[in-house]
């Protein structure tokens, strides 16, 4: 759960940036950013493996470039959906996906969210019994 939250403040914060050095994106409030981030969020584990199987011939055509045409699109399609959330034209949107993108890395890179495992032994723990027989 915690890292859910931080995944969410993460995205808010690339969406934030990217709204502060594209001149094409905009934001009303801190609010509209967080419902933005939430939807894209969702988008991004809902559609996006989607349309990225339905373009797998594409994208290894283009070595993987053709997914930042992806991303631009899903910006694209949270800003349709988020009131308050503006992006003008395709080449912003596709900037932003790239500022989205590397912020999101970077963050995540640094702060290095993983889920916790249970502990498990990588061995077994055997005692000879007064028998003989081991257990």
């Amino acid at each position: 759960m915690v890292s859910i939250i931080t995944r969410w403040l993460i995205i808010t914060g690339a969406i934030l940036i990217a709204s502060m050095v594209v001149p094409g994106i905009k934001v009303d409030s801190l609010l509209t950013t967080i419902l933005a981030a939430a939807l894209l969020g969702l988008i991004n584990v809902f559609i996006k493996p989607v349309l990225i199987i339905l373009t797998l011939p594409l994208n290894i055509l283009t070595l993987g470039v053709f997914t930042f045409f992806i991303n631009a699109f899903l910006l694209e399609l949270v800003a349709y959906f988020v009131r308050g959330f503006e992006v003008q034209s395709f080449l912003a949107a596709f900037l932003g996906s790239l500022i989205i993108s590397v912020v999101t890395w970077f963050a995540n890179y640094y702060i290095n969210i993983k889920p916790e495992k249970p502990k498990r032994q990588d061995f077994i723990d055997l005692e000879k019994g007064d028998d003989g027989k081991w257990r």
